[in-house]
């Protein structure tokens, strides 16, 4: 068992404590607890990715090839406490799981309680210890973690974060570790005391590989990936502001969510197939792009038989061979940057490149160059929609080689997919996502110079599969999924977002400026 208490463990604490026959997991409904006597249901429901985590924790590799394979899975499972239970999963449909928890000896079940505590917050699905039937309902306990014998003291915060199920963990000198949840920033532990610039340095170069470690002390900052094995690895930055040293942690787990967990639209989908042009994935710094091209490349991976070379600073996600003949290179480790690895890959004959980050004009001019010569090319940018995508390229160069590189880009492009994440009601975060398809259309405006139209073909392209960010805000918000005002803040043209509210009876309480 790991040292900190597994997700799924919290309900089969209480499967016991309060005398259930059996307790029902299914995804976006309140959690049924079995009784003899009949059944109780949580206050709150559980999210899919809720349950598709605990489960991805919980389950041996091969319980979760048969789940994969069959859509149905089976397992044993030794609680913390040394409790037997029986697993059973079902997809029942995409984005649907349904879990059923039941005692392996019904005998060592103990009787049933007075009352039934509320389900974990979506939040924070911690354990919390069992209280007198009359005494009021006590905060969530915090998580019991315990290090290896010479594991990093580092790996105590990054155990941590990933059992509050935090996205990013923030430290800074003089200041108590902080972890975003949801999207907010809060405390790692309500009682933590604020570490200073020496104890947090120490902390950070006892995981920091020797060629950052010389790196930040030349340039005051760096990016490398750190690895728990068995647990998640983490995308690391180290840099220095006014009080000290400084680092931010980001999650980045082993397993590679599946399209329908992430809610990718088929239109994007249909970008996997195709055999040479461009493909931008956009957004700010935290909206998922990773995420979004991984789960696309798994995509690639499973369903066709390709070479794909990854170019990436760090490598995130980890891509087993399939159906693909894979290599991640990591610049800094493998290569020595972004365009000298794009140049190398004409020469290694992929059918399929993922550029990371196209960060300068150089690796923006060959990531089109090699489009056009016939690979499928995805790339990222920090763009927040598909009209600004396109001028942000095209600003990249001089004057006299901007009306160039819109014929260029006018024929190489297939696709622009921005997206943000949204806070969703009761906890967790949900991607929306713009979409341009580069039909006929897009292409004229784009040779043209005329990328002001670019939002309206998109808005009268939506039976090709096109949206813009706010159609995609507004179906989450008219589905229940996404307060307004949440939306509003992510929207790009709010104007736009606020007459769309008007129109569909959809109040929103926000001050504005």
């Amino acid at each position: 068992m790991p040292a900190s208490m597994l997700r799924i463990d919290f309900y089969v604490q209480h499967l016991v404590r309060h005398g259930a026959t059996g307790v029902e997991l299914i995804s976006g409904q309140p959690v049924k607890f079995h009784f003899p006597t009949g059944e109780r249901l949580s206050n709150k429901p559980i999210e899919h990715n809720q349950i598709a985590q605990l489960i991805q924790e919980a389950a041996p590799p091969r319980a979760l090839e048969g789940l994969r394979a069959s859509g149905a899975t089976r397992f044993a499972h030794e609680s913390e406490a040394g409790m037997n239970v029986n697993i059973i999963v079902e997809a029942a449909s995409p984005g649907v799981w349904r879990v059923r928890i039941e005692p392996a000896d019904p005998s060592a079940v103990e009787a049933p309680r007075a009352s039934l505590p509320e389900a974990p917050r979506a939040s924070l699905p911690e354990a919390k210890p069992a209280a007198p039937a009359a005494a009021a309902p006590q905060a969530p306990a915090r998580p019991r973690i315990e290090l290896a014998p010479g594991e990093p003291r580092l790996n105590y915060y990054l155990r941590l974060m990933k059992a509050m199920n935090a996205s990013d963990l923030h430290m800074s000198a003089d200041v108590a570790p902080m972890a975003r949840v949801d999207g907010s920033i809060r405390f790692l532990e309500d009682d933590a005391k604020p570490l200073g610039h020496d104890e947090l340095h120490a902390l950070f170069m006892e995981i920091t590989p020797k060629k950052n470690r010389e790196e930040f002390e030349s340039v005051n900052d760096t990016d490398f990936a750190h690895n728990i094995e068995g647990l998640c690895r983490f995308r690391a930055n180290l840099f220095m502001d006014r009080k000290g040293v400084g680092g931010v942690f980001r999650q980045i787990p082993f397993d590679i969510l599946s399209v329908e967990q992430i809610g990718l639209p088929q239109k994007v989908l249909d970008l996997c197939w195709l055999s040479k042009g461009l493909v931008l994935v956009t957004g700010p710094t935290g909206s998922g792009k990773s995420t979004t091209l991984a789960t696309l490349i798994d995509f690639i991976n499973q369903n066709r038989d390709d070479h794909i070379i990854t170019i990436e600073d760090p490598i995130e996600f980890v891509h087993p061979n399939k159906k693909c003949l894979i290599n991640q290179r990591e610049v800094g480790t493998h290569t020595r940057s972004f365009k000298a690895a794009l140049r190398a890959a004409l020469r290694e004959d992929p059918d399929i490149v993922l550029v990371g980050e196209m960060r300068d004009l150089e690796t923006i001019s060959i990531a089109i160059e090699t489009a056009e010569t016939g690979h499928l090319v995805f790339g990222t940018l920090h763009t927040t929609s598909a009209p600004s995508t396109v001028d942000r390229i095209i600003d990249q160069f001089p004057p006299d080689q901007q009306e160039q590189i819109r014929v260029m880009l006018s024929e190489s492009l297939r696709g622009v997919v921005a997206q943000v994440l949204c806070k969703k009601k009761g906890g967790g975060r949900a991607a929306a996502y713009e979409i341009m398809i580069a039909n006929a259309a897009v292409a004229n405006l784009i040779r043209e110079g005329k990328t002001f139209q670019l939002k309206s073909v998109m808005q009268t392209g939506r039976r090709l599969g096109m949206q813009t960010m706010n159609d995609h805000l507004l179906e989450h918000v008219k589905a229940g999924r996404v307060a307004p005002e949440e939306a509003y803040i992510k929207s790009n043209d709010k104007a736009l977002l606020k007459q769309a509210f008007t129109a569909n009876g959809i109040k929103m309480d926000l001050v504005e400026d």
